[in-house]
């Protein structure tokens, strides 16, 4: 058996398109759907993060304000920043780019940003309603696996599902919507004592640890569904996952590959919880 990709490039396009055509109906109402970003510092990999969700915003119909500072930037200046954002009704959603510098306590700032707002799904009100079932938003990459599920029809309804890394970003809240979903989640992390014992039984595997190659082909129960959320470089200096590639697709039933699987997903849920704070927004104005 050799696993069918899942191609989340592809349906990134899909999911960016009714974005745009939600954005253009908000647009004619004179309600441009708006998101701030906020990067503080300079590490390379968040410019790079920030620059294509600018030009995501650009390319689909929603405006975007970018601030960016210097690692210098007090945490009181940043908490003043968040607080005109959330004031401003040009603004529907504040992205404020994690990692932030040592003297900043991020906790703090996502907590500032106002729940209407927080399009990452972070902030704690956001995080209790997605316990209750309840959520205002997903957090962007969990929401985008749920997507994949979705539109490659593969069953959670009774499945077992194992999620391996305990995140507040992915983990945790990737085990709410699988066990919303009526999936039996587990969550296995660096203290778990067999994983592979765990993994065999699974009918659907999420791995997020930034380990790679943490999942290897008998680890894995043949034809579940495998979802790599991990971007790390091998030996050669090439992308590459959490997951032994070549070994689990001859065992799995469905693979994301990296890149071009979970990546672009992430980027394309915060356009559509962009999108759904501006049309709430209109609803409620």
């Amino acid at each position: 058996m050799t696993a069918k990709l899942i191609d989340g490039t592809a349906l990134s396009k899909t999911l960016r398109a009714d974005v745009a055509s939600r954005a253009a109906a908000l647009a004619a109402r004179g309600r441009q759907p708006g998101l701030a970003v906020v990067l503080v510092g300079d590490n390379p990999a968040s410019e790079v993060y920030v620059r294509n969700k600018v030009k995501a915003c650009e390319d689909n119909g929603l405006y975007s304000s970018y601030d960016r500072y210097p690692s210098t930037l007090s945490e009181a200046d940043l908490l003043a920043r968040i607080d005109e954002l959330n004031r401003d009704p040009k603004i529907n959603g504040i992205l404020v780019q994690l990692p932030l510098p040592a003297h900043i306590d991020s906790h703090k700032v996502i907590e500032a940003i106002a729940p209407d707002k927080d399009v990452d799904g972070f902030h704690v009100a956001n995080a209790g309603a997605l316990m209750t079932g309840k959520p205002l938003f997903r957090p962007c990459t969990p929401y985008g696996i749920m997507k994949m599920f979705d539109a490659y029809g593969i069953a959670l309804k009774g499945a077992n599902a194992v999620v391996i890394g305990r995140s507040n970003i992915v983990g945790k809240p990737m085990a709410m919507l699988l066990l919303d979903a009526g999936a039996t989640v587990t969550i296995c992390h660096s203290k778990t004592r067999d994983l592979a014992a765990h993994t065999r039984e699974a009918d659907v595997v999420v791995v997020a640890t930034g380990m790679r190659s943490i999942l290897t082909a008998d680890m894995v129960k043949p034809g579940a569904a495998v979802i790599d959320v991990g971007m790390n470089r091998d030996d050669a200096g090439k992308l590459c996952g959490d997951v032994d590639f070549a070994g689990v697709k001859e065992v799995a039933g469905y693979l994301t590959p990296v890149p071009g699987g979970v990546g672009p997903m992430t980027i394309t849920m915060l356009l559509v919880n962009t999108i759904e704070a501006a049309e709430r927004a209109a609803r409620d104005a």
